[in-house]
């Protein structure tokens, strides 16, 4: 679908006919890689039916994330400097307004990979892959931006040609509020940092945590009883259970295991990673066999086993993201141009593919604007 508008006015498309009124669905928004747009669509989680909205800002989005309570979006660019754009969504259409702007880095290196919403302290905290840094940014009651409040650099590399120096690829909060863990896809490692609720700042922290060389730590979940952090290499396509010590920020390696079918060859490439909320199950998207990959987690010691590996219905799952009710998950298929729908069986957390599909120009995420 072709489209051009001045920047900062929204860019829509009308949604094909019979579409649920906005009152009866969720609110997706949908970042894509190297294309310049955010598209919308919306799901009847009833139904289970996906209806496109089409593109609504015109915008470099290599990440995208919603306020949790507000009708704002934040978009990350690839462009230098670490661009963070903020828009308001309209309810009604989905459509974007752009109401502002911040430069995450003072080089022109940056370019983000990551956003997430620290909710108790209003922060953002914001990944920096070609800088290899972290950044914290507080969020005003109106969901704008301020300035930068803190700044962390990652240091580091590894043997991979890929791996020329530090790319912080994931930044998170422990459940405590006072560590944010960053996956170092360059380094090797994870870095834990100090992180103050009250100045909403990072700061050097107690360590970090090795990972094999050329293993390129990529995404980070704590498990919901605070006890275990689970870490997904994409360069292995391993997923590590981690034990979480809160009290002194200190990580110890419990298990390992594959996301690759026994017998792989080729290109091993992990990429998502997601937990259910009741913290029985674990979800991670392998793009060198264009899988997805289910284990359970054991409430007492947080050790994995394999539950499913079933193909992702496209090529190259970049990303995806559960819905907040727990019972469906959408695919951002980034090669074959499709966000992707499957169920999820909240008893075996094992995934069906509804055949759902609709067509999205190279999605790299997902997040649920309105639910």
């Amino acid at each position: 679908m072709a489209a051009s508008v001045a920047a900062g006015v929204p860019l829509l498309a009308a949604a094909p006919a019979g579409a649920a009124p906005s009152g009866a669905a969720d609110l997706l928004h949908i970042g894509t890689w190297g294309v310049g747009q955010v598209y919308a669509l919306r799901f009847d989680p009833v139904r289970a039916t996906m209806t496109l909205v089409g593109p609504v800002a015109q915008a470099s989005s290599n990440w995208v994330v919603a306020h949790p309570t507000k009708a704002v979006l934040y978009v990350a660019g690839s462009e230098p400097g670490g661009i963070i754009r903020v828009f308001r969504i309209d309810d009604a259409s989905g459509a974007l307004q752009q109401f502002g702007e911040i430069e995450t880095e003072s080089t022109p290196a940056g370019g983000l990979s990551y956003m997430g919403v620290d909710v108790r302290s209003r922060t953002l905290l914001a990944a920096d892959f070609p800088a290899g840094t972290a950044v914290s940014v507080p969020i005003g009651r109106d969901g704008g931006l301020g300035a930068v409040a803190s700044r962390v650099q990652d240091t580091g590399s590894g043997p991979h040609p890929r791996q020329q120096g530090p790319h912080a690829h994931h930044v998170i909060t422990d459940p405590s509020g006072r560590f944010a863990l960053v996956a170092d896809f360059g380094a090797d490692r994870v870095f834990v940092y100090r992180f103050d609720r009250a100045t909403r700042a990072l700061s050097a922290g107690p360590g970090t945590y090795a990972t094999a060389p050329g293993s390129g730590p990529r995404r980070l979940a704590f498990h919901p009883s605070g006890r275990t952090v689970y870490l997904l290499n994409e360069l292995t396509a391993d997923i590590q259970a981690l034990r979480w010590n809160h009290e002194d920020g200190v990580l110890t390696h419990l298990q390992s295991l594959s996301t690759d079918a026994p017998g792989h060859t080729g290109t091993t490439s992990a990429a998502e990673l997601a937990i259910s909320r009741d913290g029985r199950f674990l979800y991670t998207s392998n793009r060198g066999e264009n899988t997805l990959v289910v284990f359970s987690a054991d409430r007492r010691t947080g050790l994995l086993a394999l539950v499913q590996r079933i193909p992702c219905a496209g090529l190259i799952p970049w990303s995806f993201s559960l819905h907040p009710g727990g019972r469906w998950l959408f695919v951002a298929n980034q090669a074959s141009n499709t966000v992707n729908l499957f169920s999820v069986d909240p008893r075996s957390g094992q995934l069906t593919d509804t055949g759902a599909s609709v067509p999205v120009p190279k999605p790299d995420c997902i997040t649920f604007s309105r639910r």
